[in-house]
C-alpha cells in the first residue's frame, strides 16, 4: 500500500454468491482507478462456506489482484459473527462495508468518503426507497418504530449495516470482544458522530436473497432482547394483574359455592376459557423469557465469532 495515501478498506461478506463477487470486485477497483484514485485500498470477502463455486472465483480474484483479500470460513457462522469479524481484520483509515448483491449500491461510496473527509466518523447507509416487496418493507418499518420506541439505545430505521466506519471506531470494535454482535445496536449505542445518507435499495443483481423466515426472525429478536427490557416488563406486570384477577376470581367463586350450594351452575366451560387463555399467555411469555436466556447463553459461553479455513492475500 501506498503510505502517502489515506487506505479505504472493504468489507465485502458473501454466502453463495457465485454470480455477484467477480462484478462485485471489478466495480470496487473501478470506484477506486476512477472517482476515488487518490485514495489506496484493501478489498475484504469473508465467505460464509459457500457451497457454489464462490470460493474458487475468490481464489481466481486474489490471484489477479493483492490487493483483493479473502478470509474462507470453515463453516457458516451465521449473518452477525462474519461480517463483524471481517471488519476487525480490515487496516484501512477507515472502512466501507456492503452487501455483495449490489443491493447496496456502490456509487454513493463517494459521499460517504466526503462525508468522512469532513469529519463524521461514521457515515450511514439509509434506505429512503426500496425496490423489495412493498410489504416486506411495512412490516421492516412497523419492526423499526416499535423497537425504536421500546429501546433505551436510539435505534436506526432503515439501517442494515451498509455505510462507511472510521478506524478509531474498528478499534472500538475490537475492544468489544462481543461474541453475538449486533453492529446496527453497536453503531446507534457507541458511534461518534455520525451523518445519515439516504439511497435507493435495489433488486438483487443476480442470484436468491438468503434471507428468510428464520433469519429475519433472529434478526429481529436479536436487536429485541438485547437493546429492550420491555418483553420481561410488560410479563412481569401483566403476570401480576392476571395473579391478583385470578385471585379474586377464585374467592368470588368459593363465595358463590357456598351461597348457591344448590343451584350454582356445573358447567366447565367458562373455566375452560380461561384456562385456556391464561396457559396460551404463560406458553408465549415463557417463550419470550427463553429468547433472553437464549441470548445470555451465547455470549456467557463465548465462542469465537468465526473458525477460518484459509485466508489469502494478507
Amino acid at each position: 500500500m501506498d503510505d502517502s495515501k489515506k487506505t479505504i478498506s472493504f468489507m465485502i461478506p458473501c454466502y453463495n454468491e457465485r454470480e455477484n463477487v467477480v462484478p462485485m470486485s471489478e466495480a470496487i477497483v473501478g470506484l477506486m482507478r476512477s472517482e476515488l484514485k487518490g485514495y489506496d485500498y484493501e478489498l475484504i470477502f469473508i465467505d460464509n462456506c459457500s457451497t457454489d463455486g464462490t470460493r474458487d472465483l475468490l481464489r481466481q480474484i486474489c490471484a489477479g489482484n493483492k490487493k483483493i483479500k479473502a478470509i474462507l470460513n470453515a463453516k457458516n457462522f451465521g449473518q452477525f459473527n462474519s461480517p463483524y469479524h471481517a471488519m476487525c481484520q480490515t487496516t484501512g483509515d477507515c472502512t466501507v462495508t456492503l452487501c455483495c448483491d449490489f443491493q447496496d449500491p456502490v456509487e454513493v461510496i463517494p459521499e460517504f468518503v466526503q462525508a468522512w473527509e469532513q469529519g463524521y466518523k461514521i457515515v450511514c447507509g439509509i434506505k429512503a426507497t426500496s425496490r423489495e416487496n412493498k410489504f416486506i418493507r411495512f412490516l421492516r418499518t412497523c419492526y423499526y418504530k416499535l423497537i425504536r420506541k421500546m429501546s433505551d439505545v436510539e435505534q436506526i430505521e432503515h439501517f442494515t449495516g451498509f455505510g462507511l466506519y472510521d478506524k478509531s471506531f474498528i478499534e472500538v470494535l475490537k475492544s468489544l470482544d462481543d461474541p453475538e454482535p449486533f453492529i446496527r445496536g453497536i453503531v446507534a449505542e457507541l458511534g461518534y458522530k455520525r451523518k445519515d445518507i439516504p439511497y435507493e435499495q435495489a433488486k438483487r443483481a443476480a442470484g436468491k436473497t438468503h434471507n428468510n423466515f428464520f433469519t429475519l426472525y433472529d434478526a429481529a429478536m436479536l436487536s429485541f432482547t438485547t437493546y429492550t427490557k420491555v418483553g420481561l416488563r410488560v410479563a412481569t406486570i401483566l403476570g401480576f394483574i392476571l395473579s391478583v384477577l385470578s385471585l379474586i376470581v377464585a374467592v368470588f367463586y368459593v363465595i358463590l359455592k357456598f351461597i348457591m350450594w344448590d343451584d350454582f351452575p356445573a358447567g366447565m366451560l367458562p373455566v375452560l376459557i380461561i384456562v385456556t387463555v391464561l396457559g396460551s399467555m404463560q406458553l408465549f411469555f415463557i417463550g419470550l423469557l427463553g429468547e433472553y436466556v437464549m441470548n445470555i447463553n451465547r455470549r456467557v459461553i463465548h465462542r469465537p465469532l468465526v473458525i477460518e479455513e484459509e485466508r489469502i492475500n494478507f
